[in-house]
């Protein structure tokens, strides 16, 4: 029985949606980002912690660590947190911080949160995640439900514009970002559970099945599962891509 799980991602990898159906199980805890550097402050003042700490100093993480695993647990025994690669070696240091002396970051992931399952979610279609990376930074919106209401808006509404080298230096971050938690994965002895973003948009239901087995609990009625995420790709995304492989074709 693991008691906790970290999903390691990268962006536009379907994270968004595995969290809502992981925690609308109401047994597989209330996975988040709570490492993401841009939203720790945010999370600090819901959580209502001292504003006066220093957030570079141990109370402060000390704090925010146990007001992170009490959420991440929701009403459960099993705490998620959502990591993407490029917050991992904070959030190591920070755990050094907390708990020194000991020689990996799987031994400090595991001090701070239990036994861990590891769930690498990465996407095959590498250009189709930097288009939908690159259309929600310039649109502003991150999100929408099945109903086509706004879930995650981050910037004002604008027209998103097509950039060939944009596109080009996403697919390579991307691929980048993937090559390192493999390696990091291999450099720590970690054999994770990988789900496919192509997997998980075809069939959420079995993969939300695949991992609560995985974890020791028992999968929710395939029928009951209604995804809250619905997929952003559209015209645009779909004229892009073909655009991109033209010119990707002519530059080489």
């Amino acid at each position: 029985m693991f008691d906790g799980y970290i999903i390691c991602g990268t962006p536009r990898t379907g994270s968004t949606l595995l969290c809502k159906l992981l925690a609308d199980t109401g047994s597989a805890g209330n996975p988040d980002s709570f490492y993401g550097r841009q939203f720790i402050a945010e999370w600090a003042a819901e959580w209502n912690l001292p504003p006066l700490m220093d957030a570079n100093g141990t109370d402060f993480q000390a704090a925010y660590l146990a007001a992170a695993i009490k959420v991440g647990r929701g009403d459960t025994g099993i705490f998620g947190l959502r990591l993407m690669r490029e917050n991992l070696d904070e959030l190591s240091a920070i755990l050094d911080q907390l708990h020194p002396g000991l020689d990996s970051d799987v031994a400090r992931l595991a001090k701070a949160f239990g036994k861990l399952l590891y769930i690498h979610l990465s996407r095959v279609d590498k250009l189709g995640q930097a288009v939908s990376y690159i259309k929600a930074q310039q649109s502003g919106l991150w999100h929408v439900s099945p109903d086509g209401t706004e879930l995650e808006r981050l910037g004002k509404p604008q027209q998103p514009v097509y950039d060939f080298e944009r596109i080009r230096q996403e697919v390579a971050r991307l691929e980048a970002f993937d090559a390192a938690w493999n390696s990091w994965f291999a450099a720590q002895g970690i054999v994770p559970l990988r789900v496919s973003y192509e997997s998980l948009s075809a069939d959420p239901a079995e993969t939300l099945a695949r991992i609560c087995t995985a974890l020791g609990i028992k999968p929710p009625v395939a029928g009951t599962i209604r995804p809250g995420v619905a997929k952003l790709a559209d015209a645009v995304s779909r004229d892009w891509m073909r655009r991109y492989e033209r010119d990707i074709g002519r530059a080489n």
